[in-house]
């Protein structure tokens, strides 16, 4: 079986891992769930990950739920890009040089 990767956006601040457990489920077999939540506050931001079992499942997620109301909201449903690795900024000392 082929795992795939969901991203879900624009989702409801409110919504927990439980509820988009119980909005996926009914397409296929959920294996993670990963609800992305502000450091600071706690609070989700919005979006989320969801890895389903298998490609079709994934599938059958996007062609059912992608453009759906959940709580008031449409939501955003395809399959999640590889993540970039991003290059390391390099801090300046704010513009000065310790330089004589």
């Amino acid at each position: 079986m082929n795992r795939t990767r969901l991203y879900v956006g624009n989702l409801p601040f409110r919504i927990s891992e439980n509820d988009l457990r119980e909005i996926f489920e009914p397409y296929g077999q959920v294996n993670e769930i990963n609800l992305i939540v502000d450091k600071m506050t706690g609070q989700s931001r919005g979006f989320a990950f969801v890895t389903m079992d298998s490609s079709q499942a994934a599938q059958a997620a996007i062609n059912n739920l992608n453009g759906t109301n959940v709580s008031g909201r449409q939501i955003v449903v395809n399959e999640a890009k590889p993540r970039e690795e991003r290059p390391h900024r390099h801090r300046e000392n704010s513009g000065r040089s310790r330089r004589g």
